[in-house]
């Protein structure tokens, strides 16, 4: 489902090739997409990627920043507990 994130980037963006992009894709690593509108241009709306073996995680959003459930959100801790889990 659609997890809620904070983000807090000006000029940062995600930019490959279209090769690279239909990799990622294909293989199943975009692990975020940016939904109800892409705020800074990223490449399909990629907000986040992983790494081939899966391992690694590269992503735009702040999932820290939403973990008190307070202004921003719980979303975030959903985050790291799905890491912790898989460890």
């Amino acid at each position: 489902g659609d997890v809620t994130i904070p983000i807090a980037h000006h000029d940062g963006n995600y930019v490959a090739r279209e090769v690279t992009l239909d990799t990622l894709e294909g293989d199943g690593r975009v692990a975020f997409r940016y939904t109800g509108g892409n705020p800074n241009g990223s490449a399909r709306d990629i907000a986040g990627i992983l790494s081939e073996n899966g391992r690694v995680l590269g992503m735009m959003p702040h999932p820290e920043r939403a973990i008190g459930g307070t202004e921003n959100g719980k979303d975030g801790l959903g985050v790291f507990e799905s890491l912790v889990r898989t460890v």
